[in-house]
């Protein structure tokens, strides 16, 4: 192909979805005329690493750089212009208007592709213009937050917003030795996932000497007195703040275009990525996508789907037949010592997508506990009542969570079932799991729900029952984990003297019995029934579910 008839393809985008698409069209295309245009002053940088730089986990900076211009058009023979902004879209006349220091231009293109992500809200808040007020989305935002706490040597810090990268801010203030406040709107941090994990997240950030403040907003901050006042009045010490209410897609630039939008905010494009021009692509943060378990429409701003949407994207531009099935939102996300890491649908997400909910959770050493430095696996696994197949799941812990959680996603992928992944073989050896896993175990627990060999009770149906006077809890722990916290009114009854006291148990009502983690009282149920008692269920979780429950009221020693 000639130098003149070589296909104009346009980038609009230069980061993750942006930066593998021009890639892939340069090995699909040697001849191709290929520019990315981007707004800000870096291309391909790794976004989600400045968190650990403003941390120092990592020292470097250059690492964080994946490309520069020059290195994209040796490698690549792609053009980048940096600080340059689109502006428009003719779509009859396929040319991209843009802007620049020099003024606006107009570039022609054969193809085009949107790949402009999203940028993280700021709530109108008095003073959110403030010197001392930052975001972490770009280098530049990452140098600059930096450099204002190695000047300023601030002692506090408030982070606004408890999602994903609010979240890993706050544990880079932490370790940078700040008093950190994180305050989140809704009732707990890290919405997207079920209560009990924000609750245990909290609880990690506060091990670390953060304060978490959930069910309040920012109302002012305050430059001259370095705080920060909250709706209900309350001032909090905030040396620098960082704003982080969630992220927002770049669709602007589309909609001008006459672009479709999805009911989600994202740009609709098809199973290819085409959106409804056929000359134009989109890709990453500002697209909607198929939530491949609830078959809904939605929005899932992380990196791995937009790259590969990206790569996608280039080889359909180029003829191909490539077809993008939509996403599960696997993700992974470190809590200062902990890890949480999660899958497909969370239990609310499944109910509200209107399926008939099965969950089944469990907690279990990450590998045998006679091997030195187990440590508790937290796992929850959500599941179809009726069909059988794994919904989702979600993991808390220090060590192995997002290996549960990557096999969950691949079992999503497959559609496979709890006796499917009660029958995983997977690798064992004493230093690294157990005979059965976690999760071989979770899918056991879900079996015998199903079967009603062990009916299983989520811990807000044992609270409420209890509360209705129709049910009593049963604990079979030990004196000792008894005597660190226990539900008011429960009964307790170690499970070694279960067996020669059982009478004392009443059998008017139904009776939840819970242990740590599910297990030791899942050996009780079977007792007891075997005895006489036919309306007995097993807390799901156990304590470690039940203690984050609302309404829980403790017991006195």
């Amino acid at each position: 192909m000639s130098e003149s008839s070589a296909r104009k393809i346009l980038v609009v985008g230069g980061v993750a979805a942006g930066a593998t698409a021009a890639a892939r069209i340069r090995r699909l295309d040697e001849s191709a005329e290929i520019t990315i245009v981007e707004k800000g002053r870096y291309v391909s940088f790794a976004n989600c690493g400045l968190p650990y730089f403003v941390s120092r986990d990592i020292q470097k900076r250059s690492q964080l750089i994946l490309q520069t211009p020059e290195g994209f058009f040796a490698r690549y023979r792609v053009d980048v212009l940096l600080e340059t902004e689109a502006v428009g879209i003719d779509r009859a006349g396929k040319l991209l208007k843009v802007r620049d220091a020099s003024g606006e231009r107009e570039l022609p293109y054969d193809a085009l592709i949107l790949a402009q992500g999203g940028t993280p809200f700021v709530p109108p808040v008095e003073g959110k213009d403030a010197p001392h007020v930052f975001r972490l989305w770009t280098i530049p935002d990452m140098d600059a937050v930096h450099k204002y706490i190695d000047a300023e040597k601030p002692e506090s810090a408030v982070v606004v917003g408890g999602g994903f990268i609010g979240l890993e801010a706050a544990e880079a203030f932490v370790k940078r030795g700040l008093k950190t406040t994180i305050v989140e709107l809704t009732p707990r941090v890290m919405p997207p996932a079920d209560p009990e994990f924000g609750s245990m997240i909290a609880a990690s950030f506060e091990e670390a000497g953060a304060t978490v403040i959930t069910g309040r907003s920012v109302n002012k901050v305050d430059a001259a007195s370095k705080t920060v006042i909250l709706d209900d009045g309350t001032v909090v010490d905030a040396g620098i703040v960082l704003m982080s209410a969630g992220v927002r897609p770049n669709t602007e630039l589309a909609k001008a275009a006459g672009l479709e939008i999805g009911a989600s905010g994202g740009v609709a494009v098809d199973e290819t990525l085409r959106t409804a021009d056929p000359a134009i692509w989109a890709a990453g943060d500002m697209i909607e996508v198929t939530q491949r378990v609830a078959g809904r429409k939605v929005r899932v701003p992380l990196a791995g789907p937009a790259n590969r949407q990206g790569r996608i994207a280039a080889t359909n531009m180029l003829g191909g037949k490539a077809v993008y099935r939509g996403a599960l939102g696997t993700s992974v996300f470190k809590a200062v010592e902990d890890t949480f890491a999660m899958t497909g649908l969370t239990e609310k997400a499944a109910r509200d997508a209107g399926f008939p909910v099965g969950v089944a959770s469990v907690v279990k050493g990450n590998h045998v506990s006679y091997y030195p430095g187990s440590t508790d696996v937290v796992l929850k696994l959500v599941f179809d009542r009726a069909t059988r197949k794994v919904l989702g799941a979600q993991a808390f812990g220090r060590d192995g969570i997002e290996k549960r959680v990557d096999v969950v996603a691949t079992a999503l992928l497959g559609g496979l079932t709890v006796d499917d992944l009660s029958e995983l073989d997977l690798s064992y050896a004493p230093p690294y799991g157990s005979a059965n896993d976690p999760l071989n175990m979770a899918a056991f627990a879900a079996m015998n729900e199903l079967s009603g060999f062990s009916p299983l009770a989520l811990p807000r149906e044992a609270l409420e029952a209890v509360a209705k006077g129709e049910g009593a809890i049963v604990d079979v722990r030990g004196y000792g984990e008894w005597a660190r916290g226990h539900a008011a009114g429960s009964i307790h009854l170690p499970l070694d003297e279960l067996r020669d006291r059982h009478e004392e148990l009443p059998k008017d009502r139904t009776l939840y019995l819970v242990s740590k983690g599910g297990y030791e009282s899942h050996v009780a149920l079977r007792q007891l029934v075997q005895n006489g008692f036919d309306k007995v269920r097993n807390v799901t979780g156990g304590w470690t579910f039940l203690s984050r429950e609302d309404g829980l009221v403790l017991g006195e020693d």
